[in-house]
């Protein structure tokens, strides 16, 4: 099919998924979960096949390791994505809530209520786990999707789309509820479908995401990059903050809410940057400093930095020393991505500042960025992290997939009830949800 079928299949499967019950959005979920259980040994021969092409590629089209890690599925990472596939289907039903409801006049009610965005188009490079994350959740919201894959996971893909199109299609649900389309040249096509689709949610590199921004007139979801950063005040706890580091850089450094800047208060920072230094070189996490950090590390390899504004998305770190609070805060403004801003202090004070000052989707107190994550928060799972500030921000979940509307119900009333010298008057009581 054409893009533009494609397209048109998945807003008429959207017709049908919108009006259907919690029960069966989630016996369709639990479908899913068992057919990836039982396609275990297919969609793994996929990602073997995925693997071999991409390690294959030279020059400027090799892969980093960081995109290579996040391209393996093996199976402990397959178990986790059946797994998050049930905890979508756990999650309370973010359908037809009511938000607001008030008493216009007697006899007439206005109620807001939740509903699904439509069709959801999904444009992602490396990462098989966001077929199943994404799927779950468009399926749970009574969304479709269209998903276009890198071409470095296309045969994981196609192995993946095909088992969850079956298993919902055995229940008597559209398989048209989830897409797939393939090729470079359909992700133009797709940005061209307006009045098809309701939301694009690009997944990867800066690139991507702005060129996405930049080319289509569909609402976009998403995040450019992940400059996240932990300051270390002065009052920090010094084997917290060694911990919570190691986690924030070490854990999965490929991942967006993994640690690109630690900045260290003046005051501790000959004392606590040898031992940040020795922990985070014991993992093998190349170093990038300012001139302070490097005078203090001088029998360390410590690179100077280039750009304040780098997201490494590798075992690679910049650490700078900052006078103050103050000063941590006006570094994280200039050069943060908006994604996930750390403070690891004993002050109370000092902490609630940073929390209610720092300007970014998540902000932390003595943790570790890592938990900036859909899963972590009890989303189930998530469609990525939006850096905006409009619809959805943080790590985007079922709520992050609907809108809402207006039903009014009257007995008759007309708007011209309520002008002149005999109008009626509004009652605008509100009521209980």
């Amino acid at each position: 099919m054409s893009t533009h079928e494609v397209a048109e299949a998945a807003k008429r499967a959207s017709r049908v998924l919108a009006p259907l019950d919690e029960a069966s959005r989630n016996a369709a979920l639990e479908a899913m979960a068992k057919a990836l259980e039982a396609a275990s040994a297919e969609l793994l021969a996929a990602s073997v096949e995925d693997m071999r092409l991409a390690e294959s590629l030279s020059g400027e089209e090799q892969l980093p390791p960081a995109t290579l890690a996040r391209l393996k599925l093996n199976e402990a990472k397959l178990r986790e994505m059946v797994e998050q596939v049930r905890s979508v289907a756990a999650l309370p039903d973010p359908l037809r809530r009511t938000l607001d409801a008030t008493e216009l006049d007697t006899g007439l009610e206005l109620t807001k209520i939740s509903v699904p965005l439509g069709v959801l188009a999904v444009i992602f490079e490396a990462r098989p786990d966001a077929v199943t994350q994404i799927a779950a959740l468009a399926l749970k919201s009574g969304n479709a999707v269209i998903l276009k894959p890198g071409k470095e996971v296309e045969h994981t893909a196609v192995a993946l789309v095909r088992v969850l199109r079956e298993a919902i299609e055995r229940l008597g649900l559209p398989a048209d509820a989830i897409s797939l389309v393939l090729g470079r040249e359909r992700v133009q096509e797709l940005l061209g479908e307006h009045a098809l689709v309701d939301m694009v949610i690009p997944r990867g590199s800066k690139a991507l995401v702005e060129y996405v921004q930049a080319n289509t007139r569909i609402p976009v979801l998403g995040h450019s990059e992940g400059v996240c950063h932990i300051y270390v005040d002065r009052a920090a706890d010094e084997e917290l903050a060694l911990r919570v580091i190691d986690d924030a850089k070490c854990d999965y450094a490929a991942a967006c809410n993994a640690v690109e800047t630690v900045l260290v208060h003046a005051e501790i920072a000959a004392e606590f940057l040898p031992k940040l230094a020795e922990r985070l070189r014991a993992h093998g996490v190349a170093l990038h400093g300012d001139a302070a950090v490097r005078s203090m590390l001088r029998d360390v390899p410590v690179t100077a930095i280039d750009d304040w504004h780098t997201e490494y998305g590798e075992l690679a770190v910049s650490i700078g020393v900052v006078s103050s609070l103050d000063a941590a805060i006006e570094h994280i403004h200039a050069h943060g991505s908006s994604h996930t801003e750390s403070i690891l202090t004993e002050d109370y004070a000092a902490s609630e500042r940073f929390l209610r000052e720092v300007d970014a989707a998540g902000v932390f107190h003595n943790a570790s960025t890592r938990f900036a994550d859909g899963f972590r928060y009890g989303f189930g799972a998530e469609v990525g992290i939006s850096t905006s500030k409009f619809h959805a921000r943080g790590p985007v979940g079922l709520d992050g997939l609907t809108t809402y509307k207006y039903v009014l119900r009257g007995s008759g009333q007309v708007a011209g009830d309520y002008r002149g010298p005999n109008a009626r008057e509004f009652t605008h009581r509100k009521l209980a949800r």
